[in-house]
């Protein structure tokens, strides 16, 4: 089950209500949940969970427990939103952190102002990129030996802050964390390894989206190939559980690959590849383990098929998502399907 922003976590508190959605989906084999926050400057949308507070973790306690009562597995999904984010969705005395200065084009919703746009963001110094670091690592320390989850996911796509530093569009650094493809995946590699020195490596994975165009990134580069490549080789290094490569083309609209760059990721990290975008039959997945890969992820049809597993096996229909009720808090679209 892929990662799925909900929105229901009022106050950034994961609750009971959460617990139930992601119970009724333990079947998936594996549920790589919400992107949460490991630090008060990383709560960008509303409503999301985060996981830097007592509060959160015996939240995230609370869903571990639950899916783990059905068999299921959980890995949280660590996602500091960077630049892309509102002030009114942050917690007081928060700052808005990115690799370079650069407001982001488009708009944040927010409940109290509709939609805004996007915070001018703080470029952020040598010691905030080390706390950065630190809370994430802090954040997975918690989460796996206080709320028991199973492993943590390092969100680096779609956008947020890690891959705001591997992007040349957001990242315009002229320090040891920009230029280079070296320099620009530093802070995402330096997290990478902190975790897994911490937690294991065993226990991490890590999301990346090459050739996205999310939250006004810069959707192809002269150098973007190689970047991945790179990238690849050295998480490879680190042992990490997978490497789990976001196809914005379908969700996202993005535009088409101009190489076959999970093939490339595969070859150079030479462990497991978790894709996917669009999967709603057995047809469709089969063709993704065809190609190469190892695992597929299943997003929107989740949000309104708790049983997907099931339905698939017995051929039966699947139920349509209301997208009015995606971000929306309460039961409504959430745990009523």
């Amino acid at each position: 089950m892929a990662p799925l922003t909900r929105s229901r976590a009022i106050g950034n508190i994961p609750n009971e209500l959460m617990a139930t959605y992601y119970q009724q989906r333990a079947t998936a084999g594996l549920i790589i949940s919400e992107g949460t926050s490991p630090s008060p400057n990383g709560i960008g949308y509303p409503r999301i969970p985060g996981a830097y507070s007592d509060a959160q973790i015996k939240g995230w306690k609370k869903i571990s427990r639950a899916v783990h009562t059905k068999g299921g597995k959980i890995f949280v999904q660590l996602m500091h939103t960077g630049r892309i984010t509102a002030k009114a969705n942050m917690p007081d005395g928060s700052v808005t952190l990115a690799p370079s200065a650069i407001q982001a084009s488009g708009e944040m919703f927010t409940d109290l102002d509709g939609l805004v746009a996007h915070e001018i963001p703080k470029a952020m110094t040598l010691q905030e990129i080390k706390s950065s670091q630190d809370e994430f690592v802090l954040a997975s320390k918690r989460l796996i030996n206080e709320a028991n989850v199973d492993g943590i996911e390092l969100h680096a796509a779609n956008g947020y802050l890690l891959n705001q530093f591997i992007n040349p569009k957001s990242n315009q650094r002229e320090d040891d964390y920009g230029g280079s493809i070296e320099n620009r995946t530093r802070f995402v590699l330096e997290i990478a390894e902190k975790v897994a020195n911490e937690i294991g490596g065993d226990k991490v994975g890590i999301r990346l989206s090459p050739y996205g165009a999310f939250n006004d990134l810069q959707s192809n580069y002269e150098a973007l190939e190689d970047t991945f490549i790179y990238l690849s080789q050295q998480i490879a290094k680190l042992n990490l559980a997978y490497i789990h490569v976001v196809d914005q083309r379908v969700a996202f609209g993005a535009p088409d690959f101009t190489t076959d760059i999970k093939k490339t990721i595969k070859e150079n990290f030479k462990g497991t590849i978790i894709s996917g975008g669009d999967v709603d039959s057995i047809a469709k997945g089969e063709a993704i383990i065809k190609s190469g890969l190892d695992l597929i992820y299943v997003g929107r049809p989740y949000i309104s098929n708790p049983n997907f597993v099931e339905k698939l096996k017995n051929n039966q229909e699947l139920v349509t998502p209301d997208a009015d009720t995606f971000y929306t808090p309460g039961e409504q679209g959430y745990t009523d399907y």
